[in-house]
C-alpha cells in the first residue's frame, strides 16, 4: 500500500542564523526554531497522521517531538538514515571561511550527494514498510529533503531553486513498486503555507549545498 510521508525541515538553530554549516554536528533549536516547529505542527494538524519519526540529531528530534505533541502522537522514533548530510571539515564554518580554505570546493570528508540519496532512500523505504499505508511525519534536514525532491522530480530543486526553509513541509507518496518517493504536488495547501514569508531560503541558510 502507498505510504504518505510529510518531510519537515527542522526549525532554526543559532548556526542557521550565523550561516554556519551544520551537517552531522548536533546543534539544538533556538527559540525561533521552536516557534517554527510549532507553526509546522499547526499546519499538519489540519490532517490526520499516524506517526512521527525523526533524525537523531537534536534539532530534528525536538522538532518532531513538538509536532508529535500537537498531533497527539507518541514521541518520535529516530532513524540514523534521516540525519543531515555530513559536510566533513566544513562543519562549523561560514561560506566565506569555506571558500577561503577550499577554493576548488574539495572539502575533505564531505558526504557525496549520491551516498546521501542512497541512505535516505533506504531509510524511507524502511519507514514506509513499517508504517505501510499510513501517513507519517518525518522530521529531518534541508539537504535530505532536497535530495528526495530532486529524486522524485529530477532537477526540480536545482532548476526552480525550490526553497527548503526551516519548518517547511514537503509531501510525498512512497511508491513500493519503484522504491522511490513521488511528490504529491508543489501547490499542496499545507506545503505552500509552510513556505510562506518569515524565513530565509535554503540556499541562504546552507550555501555549501549550492556547490558539491
Amino acid at each position: 500500500m502507498t505510504t504518505h510521508l510529510s518531510l519537515v525541515r527542522h526549525g532554526e538553530t543559532d548556526w542557521n542564523r550565523q550561516r554556519r554549516i551544520q551537517g552531522s554536528t548536533d546543534s539544538p533549536l533556538n527559540d525561533v526554531g521552536r516557534d517554527q516547529a510549532a507553526g509546522a505542527a499547526e499546519l499538519l494538524a489540519r490532517r490526520r497522521f499516524d506517526a512521527v519519526v525523526a533524525s537523531p540529531l537534536s534539532r530534528a528530534r525536538e522538532t518532531g517531538a513538538i509536532i508529535a505533541t500537537r498531533l497527539g502522537l507518541a514521541e518520535p522514533d529516530t532513524y540514523a538514515g534521516l540525519a543531515e548530510r555530513s559536510y566533513g571539515d566544513a562543519e562549523g564554518l561560514t561560506d566565506v571561511e569555506i571558500r577561503t580554505r577550499w577554493p576548488h570546493d574539495d572539502v575533505p570528508g564531505r558526504e557525496s550527494r549520491t551516498a546521501l540519496l542512497t541512505r535516505v532512500t533506504e531509510q524511507l523505504a524502511e519507514i514506509a514498510i513499517r508504517f505501510d499505508g499510513a501517513s507519517v511525519v518525518v522530521a529531518t534536514h534541508g539537504a535530505v529533503i532536497r535530495s528526495v525532491v530532486n529524486a522524485a522530480a529530477p532537477g526540480t530543486a536545482d532548476r526552480h531553486r525550490t526553497p527548503i526553509r526551516n519548518g517547511s513541509i514537503h509531501s510525498f507518496r512512497w511508491d513500493p513498486e519503484r522504491f522511490q518517493a513521488e511528490l504529491v504536488r508543489f501547490d499542496d495547501p499545507i506545503d505552500d503555507a509552510s513556505d510562506g514569508p518569515g524565513g530565509f531560503a535554503f540556499e541562504y541558510q546552507n550555501p555549501l549545498e549550492r556547490r558539491g
